[in-house]
């Protein structure tokens, strides 16, 4: 370890000796790292100071190469998942797909609801049904038995693979991948009326996309006179606003029925608005009812919102290394991210 600006180097002798069964062996040291070129202690500094910045950055503070602390940081990623092995008993799972490249190249993350950390990644490219149940096949049938509940998307591979391999857990399907559809539909509305409308009225319209897929308490004063003269200008957009806001409560009830009351009443008022992208929203939510309903039994009330914070967070560490290639590697930095080491 450097003292202020002052590196520090340690000459120091070791044992060599030559066997005539086992060849040459030298001494092993506690103290020093795997590469023989560190101390352990400088070894797991490094790979600490690579969990909040760029290995860029960490070589250009201890004047290493590149590949030195990339080294490093992968045998310090190693030991800490050694350390820290996935529980053996699984209940909630989070399933989902990350972008790794560019070309719509997907993997697929599943996480320890229970222990809010990620414990599996694929480690090739794919989210179809049999890269799913390289997962199940991993963890073993016994432990596949034990999960009493799966928060994905509404991907079908994801669906078909866990039905088969956890036939004791039930599909919960995301409150946040739900919304976004009910964005979209609210979006494609925004675009019909834009084309629809005058050119005087499309004044209103133009430059609002932001301004109409945010929460209202998000806004600041301009957005917020933005959005009222938006909604008071255009009467379709005002209900589809209106429609977007309020169905967040389904995710509110504990009683199954209540829920479903809900829903039916929310689906009522599309009577007669010509609103199609969110007719079309209300029947793929018919289709997938009981994922959705799923979460309204008081046993299913897990974090909805871990399975988006980790996709934000692998976003972020894709982004401090510039995009990263080595998928092994992504793979460690992920399934580390959420482990605390002291």
């Amino acid at each position: 370890m450097d003292a202020g600006d002052t590196r520090i180097y340690l000459d120091f002798e070791y044992r060599r000796v030559s066997c005539p069964e086992c060849g040459v062996r030298q001494e092993r040291l506690a103290w020093l790292s795997d590469s023989r070129r560190f101390t352990r202690r400088f070894a797991q500094a490094v790979g600490r100071q690579c969990r909040e910045l760029s290995v860029d950055r960490v070589a250009e503070m201890h004047q290493l190469s590149w590949g030195q602390v990339r080294r490093l940081e992968v045998a310090y990623m190693e030991a800490l998942l050694a350390k820290h092995p996935p529980a053996k008993r699984l209940r909630a799972i989070g399933i989902d797909e990350v972008s790794i490249r560019k070309g719509h190249s997907y993997a697929i993350v599943v996480a320890d609801l229970d222990r809010q950390r990620p414990i599996w990644m694929s480690s090739s490219p794919g989210r179809a049904e049999v890269e799913m149940d390289r997962f199940f096949y991993e963890i073993g049938t016994q432990r596949c038995r034990e999960i009493k509940l799966a928060v994905m998307d509404m991907w079908k591979a994801f669906r078909k693979s866990t039905m088969r391999n956890a036939p004791n857990a039930r599909i919960v399907f995301d409150k946040f991948h739900v919304l976004r559809h009910l964005s979209d539909a609210l979006d494609e509305v925004r675009r019909q009326e834009y084309k629809r409308v005058n050119e005087k009225e499309r004044k209103f319209i133009k430059g609002q996309r932001y301004t109409l897929l945010s929460h209202r308490a998000n806004l600041d004063t301009e957005g917020r006179r933005s959005l009222q003269l938006l909604l008071k200008a255009n009467r379709r957009l005002h209900k589809a606003y209106l429609l977007k806001e309020s169905f967040g409560q389904l995710w509110d009830y504990n009683n199954p029925a209540w829920a479903r009351k809900f829903f039916d009443n929310w689906k009522a008022q599309l009577k007669w608005q010509r609103l199609e992208p969110f007719e079309k929203f209300a029947a793929m939510i018919e289709r997938h009812w009981d994922g959705i309903v799923s979460y309204c039994h008081p046993d299913n009330k897990v974090s909805l919102g871990f399975m988006e914070g980790l996709n934000n967070k692998i976003r972020l560490i894709q982004r401090r290394a510039y995009g990263i290639k080595d998928q092994h590697y992504l793979k460690l930095k992920v399934l580390t991210s959420f482990i605390k080491d002291p």
